[in-house]
């Protein structure tokens, strides 16, 4: 059986005890890339961990709700994530899109609003604006529907090509009504006004929740840390978990617990999953 590690904080204690004691009034938060899935060089490859699927079918139904919280499209990760007519995951959903779009297990649909004009302008701009600041060889743009992200991954020098294109990116960005959300090697332009903080906190409150726990590895969770602290202030034990890596150090320092990338979130879903039912 694999262990339930023990929260660094008393507030993170605290959240893991009150998922433990009652389950069945728990919302389980996850992001999907780098958290549930492995980070590989190319977003489209990205597929959840081998055993996340299975573990997430033994848990989600111990739960009120297993929400994946995603800037991906939500049908995206759904086929990445293989969630898709598994028996168990009738409590999944994934909000996608930053939750402009919600895919319900129980019923296999997305639902989502009309896409912001900004995306589309955005979207023609980008080839010219990448010619003209001299972007590194291999620096990429990731159709996304509702947004669209410039990876440096496979640049030359993808740090440097990552900081050469965050203030050109921004005053596009702006000029259209969007904002840029930095990640692992990745700008993303998108609408404002959504993020995980604000989607979580929804689905906390709209589930009637009564403890929660967010696991994720990117700048972009942050919000997500911020909500969970602020359920906590409201009277909601609240669990972080980091899924570390090397590249982003900010949630390892805020989180109650940190584990191994995806293999060790999986791990502690299992865990979770043994100890309620």
């Amino acid at each position: 059986m694999d262990l339930l590690p023990t929260p660094l904080t008393q507030p993170g204690r605290d959240g893991l005890a009150a998922l433990l004691a009652k389950p069945r009034t728990a919302v389980i938060g996850l992001d999907f890339d780098g958290t549930l899935a492995p980070i590989v060089a190319d977003p489209e490859q990205a597929r959840a961990h081998p055993d996340a699927v299975p573990a997430l079918a033994r848990l989600a139904p111990e739960v009120a709700s297993v929400a994946v919280i995603t800037g991906r499209p939500a049908g995206v990760a759904v086929r990445h994530g293989g969630f898709a007519g598994v028996s168990g995951l009738e409590h999944l959903v994934v909000l996608g899109h930053y939750g402009a779009e919600r895919w319900d297990a129980a019923t296999g649909t997305v639902t989502a609003p009309p896409p912001h004009p900004g995306v589309a302008a955005v979207r023609a701009e980008l080839p010219g604006l990448l010619d003209r600041v001299g972007a590194w060889h291999g620096t990429w743009i990731e159709e996304k529907g509702r947004a669209v992200a410039v990876h440096t991954r496979r640049a030359d020098d993808p740090q440097a090509a990552f900081e050469a294109l965050r203030e050109p990116l921004a005053d596009l960005a702006t000029r259209h009504g969007l904002i840029v959300e930095p990640g692992r090697l990745v700008l993303e332009l998108r609408p404002p006004g959504m993020d995980k903080g604000v989607v979580l906190l929804d689905h906390v409150r709209s589930v009637g929740a009564e403890s929660v726990l967010y696991a994720g590895d990117d700048l972009g969770d942050l919000p997500a840390y911020a909500a969970v602290d602020k359920l906590r202030s409201d009277g909601i034990p609240g669990l972080l978990v980091c899924s570390g890596s090397a590249e982003v150090t900010e949630l390892a320092e805020r989180a109650d617990v940190v584990v191994d990338g995806p293999e060790g979130v999986v791990a502690l879903l299992r865990a979770l999953a043994a100890h309620m039912s």
